[in-house]
């Protein structure tokens, strides 16, 4: 079976180029063009990864010219001509085919099912320098949607690390080729490009790369000397449109200039002109590669202009959610030299960078860019984006950190601590620390309103803010808790959300997406309307984020999809379980998960196994690392004839597994935090273990489990052994 049988299974393709784009102005090309794979024999389009015999010559034929060429490539750059360059297919799984014919290497279902995946690391790779990552990609399948969609995934794999960080994901099927873009912080520690390819549920599915390079720099900088624009792309406009300047020999009546690069005819750039232009403010749009990291700096273009009638030359940042912000708009009426524009650049979260061009009539003249670069220095003496999320986010174990009250309202939050019984949890931290109560046994009267002020927050800025929360003994939910921002300048407040429904006495989280002009605080209000809707209303672990909501971390798993990377052995009623909710028996087990309150989470159903009976979790291989790694999780062990909880470590090459964690009996009605600190430098598994105690009441659960290189920032933990009751059901520590 050939590499690239499946890939061109599809349908075959003619051996002829595609048409030439044609022209608008002199020697230029549409800066959207792409590779379309040409046309099937029974005229359908054709949708394959993999174009046949002659790929190259079809692309340069068409305008576009790969990134290998006359510049020899740098550490961990592919062109995939020959070889692989150094890159390793992991055989654990699928293998990566090169296709020398086609210079591309590639993975589809001829080679494996839906759920498998191909992964492929580059050589070890290390630079102190930003660098920018340009990926020329193609995912193809049959059908247009799926539950399951075929996947190319890009990680980066840490020197150091068990785990490797996802960098970018990509899973929309496509007629062409497709350029990504991204950035990679400079960094002291060695690492690899890894490559996952996943195969979907479709039945005839395929992923090709066709180059990968790796510069010095930012993304988002462009010269546009090379055909991949450095994945600049224009929005389609039927009038106007950004092209490609430059390339050839002007004629003595060009109004179009040099390139500004090397003041040469030959020198590219981009340019728009106001030639076809029909309507009033017709606009031209140039989006650069999205951001993929932060950065702060100076944004620098040369820019020419020549004009007859008004013309708006204006640049935008565009966040994830479509919003725009102007930080740039041209300030003078004619400019017939390149001139030099800079302007203060802070992309905290993903943005876009937006040329616009708005003409009024066919007269209006044309503007030309060239030279885009990035400093991490301000173009201004300005100190550089200060704000840190941390700043607003606190879990409150040693104080309120910048959270305050308004005197005129009274102590209406308290900072207490409690001992977990039937009646009440603990904290959601670590199950035995500190939170917020409002409306206590000192506060309790008809009218009663509690507000917790956070610190302030920048303007004009995406915020994301998560927080847990917990009601009891209200009759009616509506007001218990609600949350608004107070925009400082303007004295408003704005209600943004607020508890409609909770299950008592569970901590459930709670994310908000917000975005304000001007600096504004979150405020945490509980209101009591009278004495029969008086009740307890809790809050912890509060963090605010920039940009969208919080994606999971590396070796993280909180059961909300599936077990992760975790197996088992065998899989009966004796078995770990997957489940969200109150487990069957009453008197043991969690009431919801720890993650949301809401979502799943692994338990062992005593009654369906008999004393003294096992059920393992296992984890994948880890990747053994010099120094220590901290293993985190919440276990929750509630009920009378509750059993053991073990955690094990099983290196590579050893018969016999290491026990490194055990807690017996029943700990708490809460869930609480595990934290075990272990060196392993070798591959190596972990195993978790639950023992079925001596009675069906004896429930065992798991969930959030984090893998992270390093110590445990916090050593040592307490367990604390507990009925689930104390002497005093509402006794409360402040």
């Amino acid at each position: 079976m050939g590499g690239g049988q499946g890939v061109s299974a599809f349908c075959s393709c003619l051996q002829a180029p595609p048409p030439q784009l044609s022209l608008s102005g002199e020697g230029g090309t549409a800066a959207n063009g792409s590779y379309r794979g040409g046309a099937c024999r029974d005229g359908t389009a054709c949708r394959t990864t993999c174009p046949p015999r002659g790929l190259r010559d079809m692309l340069v034929a068409s305008g576009i010219l790969l990134f290998a060429g006359a510049v020899e490539l740098s550490a961990g750059s592919c062109a995939f001509e020959d070889s692989t360059c150094g890159y390793e297919s992991d055989y654990t799984f699928l293998p990566w085919i090169l296709n020398e014919e086609g210079h591309y290497i590639s993975v589809d279902t001829s080679w494996g099912t839906q759920g498998e995946k191909a992964v492929l690391a580059s050589p070890e790779l290390h630079s102190e320098e930003w660098s920018c990552i340009r990926l020329i990609y193609q995912i193809a399948t049959a059908s247009e949607t799926s539950f399951d969609p075929t996947r190319l995934n890009l990680y980066l794999r840490l020197q150091g690390e068990s785990f490797d960080h996802l960098l970018w994901s990509a899973k929309e099927p496509s007629d062409s080729w497709l350029i990504a873009s991204l950035d990679l912080r400079n960094m002291t520690k060695k690492y690899k490009i890894v490559l996952e390819g996943v195969l979907g549920q479709d039945n005839s599915a395929s992923i090709a790369v066709f180059e990968i390079k790796i510069t010095s720099g930012y993304c988002i900088e462009c010269d546009f000397e090379e055909n991949h624009l450095c994945g600049f792309m224009n929005q389609w406009n039927p009038n106007v449109n950004w092209f490609v300047g430059g390339g050839n020999i002007r004629n003595s009546q060009s109004i179009f200039p040099r390139d500004h690069t090397f003041n040469s005819e030959l020198g590219h750039y981009m340019y728009v002109d106001s030639i076809y232009v029909k309507h009033f403010q017709e606009v031209a749009q140039l989006v650069s590669p999205k951001t993929t990291t932060p950065m702060s700096g100076c944004l620098s273009f040369y820019y020419q202009l020549q004009q007859e009638s008004s013309i708006v030359f204006t640049l935008y940042m565009r966040d994830i959610n479509g919003f725009y912000e102007e930080i740039w708009k041209i300030d003078s009426t004619m400019n017939t030299d390149w001139s030099l524009a800079e302007v203060d650049f802070d992309a905290p979260y993903p943005m876009e960078v937006i040329f616009e061009v708005a003409f009024n009539s066919a007269k209006g003249g044309y503007v030309a860019l060239d030279d885009i670069s990035f400093s991490p220095d301000y173009c201004s003496n300005q100190t550089g984006f200060s704000f840190n999320p941390a700043e607003a986010s606190c879990n409150f174990e040693e104080d309120l950190c910048h959270f305050y009250q308004d005197h005129k309202d009274g102590p209406g939050w308290s900072r207490v601590k409690v001992k977990p019984n039937a009646y009440r949890t603990g904290d959601h931290t670590t199950g035995l620390g500190y939170y917020l109560l409002a409306n206590t046994k000192f506060t309790s009267q008809p009218g009663y309103i509690g507000r917790l002020y956070g610190p302030s927050l920048p303007g004009n800025l995406q915020y994301c803010l998560r927080f847990y929360y917990a009601v009891y003994g209200f009759f009616k939910m509506s007001d218990t808790l609600a949350v608004y921002i107070f925009e400082e300048n303007h004295v408003v407040q704005e209600k943004i959300w607020s508890v409609l429904e909770s299950p008592k006495g569970l901590w459930t989280q709670a994310e908000i997406t917000f975005k304000k002009p001007m600096p504004c605080k979150v405020v945490f209000l509980s209101w009591c309307k009278s004495f029969w809707d008086c009740g307890l209303v809790a809050l912890d672990d509060i963090s605010v984020s920039l940009g969208k909501m919080w994606s999971s971390f590396p070796g993280e798993c909180t059961f909300e999809k599936d077990e992760c990377a975790f197996t088992q052995e065998r899989r009966n009623r004796s078995s770990w379980h997957r489940r969200r909710g109150q487990t069957p028996t009453s008197y043991t087990g969690p009431k919801g998960d720890h993650t949301t309150g809401v979502g799943y989470y692994m338990y062992i159903e005593a009654s369906n196994m008999i004393y003294g009976q096992k059920a393992r979790l296992t984890s994948r291989s880890l990747r053994g690392i010099s120094g220590k790694q901290c293993l985190t999780f919440f276990y929750h062990m509630h009920g009378a004839g509750t059993g053991l909880l073990n955690v094990y470590v099983k290196k590579e090459g050893d018969s016999e597994e290491t026990l490194l964690w055990r807690r017996r009996g029943e700990q708490s009605i809460t869930w609480l935090r595990g934290l075990i600190e272990y060196e392993c430098d070798k591959y190596h598994q972990i195993i978790i273990e639950a023992v079925r105690g001596v009675s069906i009441r004896s429930d065992i659960a798991i969930d959030d489990i984090l893998f992270q290189a390093g110590p445990c920032n916090e050593i040592g933990e307490i367990t604390q052994h507990s009925s689930g009751d104390s002497d005093d059901l509402n006794e409360i520590e402040y």
